[in-house]
């Protein structure tokens, strides 16, 4: 039997909603800001891996790792604060990943983008790959 698919009313959009619209205002503020896009949701293969929302390169070459974080409420310090420790090294292990297939290494950096009560925070070199 075939079941139709339940609709969402507009104002009760899913949690991969929410946070793809603040990934695409995220890519819209990063691209108004120079940077160009060369991946979205980079994932290394496995179990236990890491993901990258954005993979950008800046005008100068610096290719730019992207976390985005979006929160309702800062009652547990905000969304920059919720990149942890364990997923700053996930993300850091993806960049690894992503960056053996280039032929030559640029210099990079990993930028957290914080999108809450309507406005984006864009911390550039937010952590540190060590």
């Amino acid at each position: 039997m075939i079941f139709p698919k339940a609709k969402v009313p507009a104002n009760q959009a899913t949690t991969k909603q929410v946070g793809d619209a603040a990934e695409d205002a995220a890519l819209a503020h990063l691209q108004q800001a120079g940077l160009r896009l060369l991946a979205r949701n980079y994932r290394t293969p496995g179990r236990g891996g890491g993901e990258i929302d954005l993979i950008m390169r800046a005008a100068d070459g610096t290719c730019v790792f992207v976390e985005v974080r979006q929160r309702k409420s800062a009652s547990h310090g905000g969304a920059a604060a919720s990149v942890s420790p364990l997923k700053q090294r996930r993300i850091v292990f993806a960049a690894r990943h992503y960056l053996m297939r280039l032929n030559t290494l640029p210099p990079c950096r990993f930028d957290v983008v914080a999108v809450e009560f309507g406005a984006i925070t864009w911390l550039q070199g937010a952590f540190d790959a060590a």
